[in-house]
């Protein structure tokens, strides 16, 4: 994969375009609530290389059921946590990931998206980016908080959302505001993690060239 291709590259093009239009006071507010998140600590907290992954169940769009430990039967699966279709860093890597699913399956693995949007919007994510790997409804980010993902959407950002056009409690159905920062996961067929990504700067998001490895190496 080529520099120009990269996932890094083209979130940090999307960057570079979107800033410059936003107001200098909505952009240090952004800035200062990424910086208190990662100073929470939560990302010390969250599932690491050689833990467990935890088992769940969850449904597709269409409402067909899928559990982790059965899909392991077949092979490693990649485990992406995204934020929600109302997120354009979060469609820049699901298309990424699809874009290299063939290499993927090649190896043997699965890949699965999850996000805390109710099935609607689930769905609006796979029909957009024509994806062909399951994306999954945790609503409530039941599965998020047994990964240590989950932290609520700081309340200065709530209006700047809502100016954005984006109502989160809209998109999963709940007040919480609850949200999971973005992960990428790589769990083997024994259900151990082998390869763990979790970053409290949702502008940032693991290679999927890097996770492919990963799998490859298994």
């Amino acid at each position: 994969m080529t520099v120009q291709n990269t996932l890094a590259s083209q979130l940090k093009d999307f960057q570079n375009d979107f800033l410059p239009k936003v107001p200098q006071a909505v952009v240090e507010t952004m800035s200062k609530a990424t910086a208190d998140l990662a100073n929470s600590g939560i990302v010390d907290k969250s599932l690491k290389v050689g833990a467990t992954a935890p088992d769940f169940e969850l449904s597709d769009p269409t409402g067909k059921r899928v559990k982790l430990s059965a899909l392991l039967v077949n092979g490693p699966v990649v485990l992406n946590f995204y934020r929600g279709e109302w997120c354009p860093y979060c469609n820049l890597e699901i298309r990424a990931f699809q874009q290299l699913l063939p290499e993927f399956q090649q190896a043997g693995a699965q890949v699965v998206a999850v996000s805390p949007e109710l099935p609607d919007n689930s769905l609006t994510m796979q029909e957009k980016h024509e994806l062909s790997f399951p994306v999954l409804s945790d609503v409530g980010n039941v599965v998020a908080r047994d990964y240590g993902l989950v932290f609520s959407l700081d309340a200065s950002l709530r209006p700047l959302y809502q100016g954005f056009g984006i109502d989160i409690p809209a998109h999963n159905g709940d007040e919480s505001y609850d949200l999971p920062v973005p992960a990428t996961y790589v769990v083997d067929t024994s259900g151990t993690v082998r390869y763990a990504y979790a970053n409290a700067d949702y502008t940032l998001r693991a290679e999927p060239a890097e996770v492919l490895a990963e799998v490859q190496s298994l």
